[in-house]
Parts: structure tokens; C-alpha cells; sequence
């Protein structure tokens, strides 16, 4: 239920080494496998337990020879389930067949959170209702600030968790927009990390569209700019698979990761340009070994997203752009 948010789960195995509790489990895509880990590794499934400690196994693939607790392969709905031999009953071969599909969520009971981004409102047990088709790459985001937001805001803050394809603000309700992301996995990312975000002091929603894509508009249109194609980018993050960037995805935080800053430029000059865009700045540090890249924390989360927002590709000139991310550390 947790890793089919990153992807069609093959099989999974489960066992006991070394007095822990452990599995092995295989995605059909490589790359849903890569997000999987880098979204949750080291995160909880309750609060304060069960935490996840993901790394890629050796194995290319997995041998399951039975279909019950212990192991299953999703695609074969034939095997035995081992003592007994006896095989699924039909209701959960089909079930498990469309396994994919299923974004499970959990009630906010006591021992229970609302774990790894999983939409709310669902009763533990039942599987919520999607709005939009599970496996696209549109996301919907509303509640936004229709004085502050722009598709350029949008394009950068979304890229931080994948390539934006195209972003649209809706002409006559501007706190709604769609966003289109190079992938479903992209676009699931975005969804875990970005829903319940406050922007420009709104709680943003997200989540996925009914769209499958974004119409640019017709020639003579009117859209006031409101539609915008990021399809070829200069400032696409992830154009390299296994890229470093792919490596750093971390969710919305006060503390943002610097990079690409030119030797001219002292801290005075950093905190004076984050403080120029309505920043409060409570620490920075030039990384030991590297003044090319920095740590600088600011007042709150929604300051940093801000921040992020208005000052990533930051021109400083001499041919530096700055480089802006969300960080796991603090200062």
C-alpha cells in the first residue's frame, strides 16, 4: 500500500535476519524504485515507530514461490499459498491485480498519523476516492493566493520535486491551477510533499487532475499569460536521470541548500538579497570545504518557499545563476 504511491509493485518478500524484520521488494521501473527510496527512507509509518530504512538490494529479481504473508507476487494470482497449497480466493486475486491503483490512508487515531502523505479523511481499512485518474501526470492545486501566484512561482516551486511540463492558472478562477509534470511518479512526488503547504499565507491543496494534459490556448485566445509551456526549460532539475538533484529531494523546509554562489559574494551580500525579498534570516554558513555553496535559514517554512520561489536562478552575474533547494539540515 506505502510503495505502490512510487509505482506498480511486482513482488515483495518478507523475512527475519539478524532480529529484524525486513523485505525485499520489486518495482517494474527502476526509476519508481529510486523515488520510492528517496521519499521514504528514514521516514515513519506511525508516529514515532516503524520507521523505514530503505536501501537498493543485489538482487536484480525476486523468486516467489508462494502467494500468502510471508511473500507475493502481483502478477501471479495462480500460485499456492504454500502449507496448504491452497491458492487466493478470487475476491483477493483481484484485489491484489489492481493493488496499483490503491492510495490507502489511515484515521488520525490515537497511535496513528496521517503517514507519508497520504491523503486524510479516509477511514483505516477503506480505499479513499481518488478525484483524478491514479497514474497521471496533471496535478490540480487550488486554495492559492490569486494576488501573489504566478505560472513562472508555480513551475519553479513544483520543480523542485520533478521536470514541469506546463502550468495553467485558470482564467476566471485564478486560485486554481494545473500543473503538468514530466511523469505519474513526478507528479505523486509533488502531491506528498507540497499538499497542505502554506503559500502566500493560503493552505495550499493538491492533488491529482481529471486532466491528462494542458491545452495551451488557440491563437487569438485570450489567457493574459496565464498559461504557460516549460516543456524545453533551461531550469528543469532532473534532465539527467540519477542526477545529484534526484539525489537531494527533501520536503519543504526553513533551512535552503545554496549552490553556485560566485567567490565575490560574502554572507553580508547573501543575507542582505534574501532580506530584500521579505526574508527573516536566522543563520547562515558557507559549507567547510566549499564556498561555492551555503546553508541559510530562515524565519519559517513558508518564508523559505518564498524565498526559494523568488531567488532560485538568482542572476548574480559573471555567469553564476543561483541554485536553490530545500535542506534536511539546520544551521
Amino acid at each position: 500500500q506505502i510503495f505502490s504511491k512510487f509505482g506498480y509493485v511486482l513482488k515483495i518478500v518478507m523475512f527475519n535476519k539478524n532480529n529484524q524484520f525486513q523485505a525485499l521488494l520489486q518495482y517494474d521501473d527502476a526509476m519508481n524504485a529510486y523515488y520510492a527510496k528517496m521519499s521514504l527512507d528514514g521516514q515513519s509509518i506511525y508516529t514515532g515507530c516503524c520507521t523505514l530504512r530503505i536501501d537498493f538490494s543485489k538482487l536484480s529479481s525476486l523468486k516467489v514461490k508462494y502467494n500468502n504473508d510471508k511473500s507475493r507476487d502481483f502478477t501471479r494470482v495462480d500460485l499456492p499459498f504454500g502449507d496448504g497449497q491452497r491458492s487466493l480466493d478470487a475476491s483477493l486475486a483481484a484485489a491484489f491485480a489492481t493493488q496499483n491503483m490503491i492510495f490507502p490512508s489511515y484515521t488520525g487515531a490515537a497511535g496513528f498519523v496521517q503517514p507519508l502523505g497520504f491523503p486524510q479523511g479516509a477511514v483505516s481499512g477503506q480505499i479513499p476516492a481518488v478525484p483524478g485518474i491514479p497514474g497521471n501526470s496533471v496535478l490540480l492545486v487550488s486554495n492559492l493566493n490569486p494576488e501573489a501566484i504566478t505560472p513562472y512561482g508555480l513551475f519553479i516551486l513544483f520543480g523542485v520535486y520533478g521536470n514541469v511540463h506546463r502550468v495553467k492558472i485558470m482564467f476566471k478562477k485564478r486560485g486554481i491551477a494545473l500543473v503538468q509534470m514530466a511523469d505519474a511518479t513526478q507528479a505523486q512526488l509533488a502531491i506528498n510533499y507540497l499538499n497542505g503547504q502554506r503559500l502566500y499565507g493560503r493552505v495550499m491543496h493538491t492533488t491529482l487532475s481529471k486532466y491528462q494534459t494542458i491545452q495551451l490556448p488557440r491563437e487569438g485566445q485570450e489567457d493574459k499569460g496565464l498559461t504557460k509551456d516549460y516543456s524545453t526549460s533551461p531550469l528543469h532539475r532532473f534532465k539527467n536521470p540519477g542526477s545529484r538533484n534526484a539525489q537531494n529531494i527533501f520536503p519543504p523546509s526553513a533551512t535552503l541548500h545554496l549552490s553556485n554562489i560566485p567567490p565575490s559574494v560574502t554572507v553580508d551580500d547573501l543575507k542582505n538579497l534574501f532580506t530584500s525579498k521579505g526574508s527573516t534570516v536566522k543563520g547562515f554558513k558557507f559549507f567547510p570545504n566549499d564556498c561555492k555553496m551555503g546553508l541559510i535559514q530562515l524565519g519559517s517554512v513558508e518564508e523559505a518557499v518564498h524565498a526559494l520561489i523568488e531567488l532560485h536562478n538568482h542572476d548574480f552575474g559573471e555567469n553564476h545563476h543561483l541554485r536553490v533547494s530545500f535542506s534536511k539540515s539546520t544551521i
